[in-house]
């Protein structure tokens, strides 16, 4: 049919290759096909040679069919397979028969053996190879089986994991190439969170300096922006890889810090100089924050750094003291107290070899108060909070600009000397040396507490200092007790209120008594009141005792003059009178122990006749002193309450 159109047939063509394995991911492992010359060899194995050739049956059937008579009832063919099977059957005509017939089919096979070889001698038109068979199962235990079959299993599962893990880090070295290949905006967008930047013709400046705050130093503190070109892209991109960086003034470069320390001894003027810098590790960059940011941060410390010598120096040459401050290079130079010196030096170290190697050679970090330097950032920083609100607006409106208590200055008749103190105001310098006076002072007394607690056992003396100090203000409670006595001795309490350059001394009964800074005087009181603790101790005792004071005095006009303070003294009687104890205590003398016994006991008494009444009798006889160093007991008023309970009547 012409006028059909022809209709596309799509034919797939069957699988010629054999499927020998499907895996676990689905992958299928096919067998090769054979060639030609292994395909006739494989067919040519199938064929057996043990059975009879088809000539050898054909003749004696051609035979019996020569005999049989024609024109039979049934076709051709149906005879003819009729006579073959009575043929088959009938025994041999001649005996050498099947003799004749093995030796037949034997000439022929090596006939056809004989022109194999002859073909393959000559190799150009048949070639022998070996037969491909199918090797025969192997017989194996199932332990053996399961084995295999768990290998291959977990051969499968970690190839599947380790494809999962060649993606992973694939993708992980996907993201950190992202994070290394920021662009030079994104870091500048950041730099500019934290810092003021401004655009200068084809440049990009930004400020380091405090002006924004309240400060007036006169350093521009200006760094500049540049991009980082220093590392080929091509290559590798290190870890710490940063597209931007910054370009610092020269003299900002390095760390820099104030260090401020006291010292005994002043030396010459002549043997001044720049003070050497130890070693202060440099400050370590917060983790994720970029390198620049600890770069500028340092660089605005040295910038800070400068700004509070510069205001020291103006104002060290500015104030007028009795004794000048000095200021030397790099080095202020105060004599807070007599025989005592405070230094304030700016310690600055560029980033040169040179420096550094000087700097480690020459450490000397004991004396240097951090806590003075700390407070030296703090009061720059309300001088700039104070130069930012200087300027109040008045209220009402219509007053003058000026301070509130100077505009109160005209209605509440100020005379001269209010006005100037309304008007001046203490300096950085003033309020640090201050400051150093106070810290001394304190330690001062807090060493002069410890070594009379180290070295005086009896009575003890115990300061507890308070959490919460000013900078210029400091308390200490100072307990003076008797080992195993601490509740009944509780006479002496004070508390100590060390201010800048005086301390002031709050009894328990509310005296107040004003010290000096001078160490000899505070340690001078304490053992006077230690001394006078043994005495009123000796007096609470004896109400415990059920003993009665007789006589009491802190300071006793009679005996031996003392060199620290005065001495004290109380006398106490038994409970039915018999006996007296007299005690008294000094500073430097000590404890001197008396007792006295009634006269009936006193043999050596001389006998008189003005005396001739046995009532006289009763009166209690001399004093007598007790050796009281070979008395037994842990302390003083243990000893006291011992002669006390053998002097008490049962």
């Amino acid at each position: 049919m012409a006028g059909v159109p022809a209709v596309r047939i799509s034919i797939e063509s069957a699988c010629e290759k054999q499927v020998q394995e499907v895996g676990l991911d689905g992958s299928e492992t096919y067998l090769q096909p054979l060639s030609m010359s292994q395909n006739l060899a494989r067919l040519a194995q199938r064929i057996d040679f043990s059975q009879g050739s088809g000539s050898e049956e054909d003749e004696p059937g051609s035979a019996g069919r020569a005999w049989a008579e024609p024109g039979e009832a049934e076709d051709e063919e149906g005879a003819w397979v009729s006579f073959l099977g009575l043929v088959k059957f009938q025994p041999s005509l001649w005996p050498w028969d099947s003799v004749r017939n093995n030796l037949r089919s034997a000439l022929t096979e090596m006939c056809v053996l004989y022109d194999v070889l002859s073909i393959v001698k000559d190799k150009k038109f048949m070639t022998l190879d070996p037969v491909v068979q199918d090797p025969p199962p192997p017989k194996q235990n199932p332990q053996f089986l399961q084995l295999i079959s768990k290998k291959k299993s977990l051969a499968g599962a970690a190839q599947i994991l380790l494809k999962g893990a060649e993606r992973l880090s694939k993708s992980v070295a996907e993201n950190q190439e992202n994070k290394r290949q920021r662009d030079f905006n994104s870091e500048l967008l950041r730099l500019r969170q934290h810092w003021k930047l401004r655009k200068v013709g084809d440049k990009i400046l930004g400020d380091l300096s405090y002006r924004s705050a309240g400060s007036l130093f006169l350093h521009h503190g200006t760094f500049e922006v540049i991009k980082n070109t220093d590392i080929d892209l091509d290559k590798k991109i290190p870890e710490d890889y940063c597209p931007l960086d910054v370009q610092i003034p020269s003299d900002l470069e390095g760390s820099a810090y104030i260090k401020v320390s006291i010292q005994k001894q002043a030396p010459d003027i002549g043997d001044l100089g720049t003070v050497n810098l130890f070693k202060r590790p440099m400050p370590k960059s917060k983790p994720g924050s970029p390198h620049w940011q600890t770069k500028l941060e340092t660089a605005q410390n040295v910038l800070l750094c400068k700004e509070i010598f510069a205001q020291l120096s103006r104002e060290a040459v500015q104030i007028k003291s009795q004794i000048p401050h000095i200021v030397v290079k790099n080095q202020i130079i105060s004599q807070p107290f007599p025989g005592l010196q405070l230094s304030i030096s700016l310690c600055h170290s560029s980033n040169d070899k040179k420096s550094q190697k000087s700097a480690a050679e020459k450490q000397n970090p004991e004396d240097h108060l951090y806590v003075l330097e700390h407070n030296l950032h703090q009061l720059i920083r309300e001088c700039h909070k104070q130069t930012l609100s200087s300027t109040v607006m008045p209220h009402p409106a219509s007053a003058p600009f000026g301070h509130k208590r100077m505009r109160l200055a005209g209605p509440q008749a100020f005379d001269k000397n209010e006005i100037s103190a309304l008007q001046s105001n203490e300096g950085l310098l003033e309020k640090i040396i201050k400051q150093a006076k106070h810290i001394f002072l304190r330690r001062r007394t807090a060493r002069t507490i410890d070594s009379l607690a180290s070295r005086i056992e009896d009575p003890q003396i115990q300061a507890h200092w308070s959490n919460i100090n000013d900078v210029y203000e400091s308390s200490v409670k100072v307990l003076i007790t008797s080992q195993g006595y601490e509740q009944i001795c509780k006479s002496i309490q004070l508390q100590l209120n060390i201010g800048v350059e005086q301390i002031r001394v709050v009894h328990r009964d509310g005296r107040v008594i004003t010290l000096s800074h001078q160490e000899q005087e505070l340690q001078d009181f304490l053992l006077s009141q230690m001394s006078q603790h043994q005495v009123h101790a000796v007096q609470q005792l004896a109400k415990v005792m059920g003993w009665h004071v007789l006589s009491f005095s802190n300071h006793v006009g009679l005996g031996p003059v003392e060199s620290i303070g005065n001495a004290s003294a109380i006398t106490v009687a038994s409970p039915n009178g018999d006996y007296a104890i007299s005690v008294r205590n000094g500073p430097e003398s000590g404890s001197k122990v008396m007792v006295q016994f009634p006269r009936s006991q006193c043999k050596d008494l001389p006998k008189g006749d003005v005396l001739q009444d046995n009532k006289w009798n009763h009166l209690r006889g001399p004093f007598k002193e007790v050796q009281w160093n070979k008395m037994e007991g842990r302390n003083f008023v243990y000893k006291m309450e011992l002669l006390m309970a053998a002097l008490t009547p049962c």
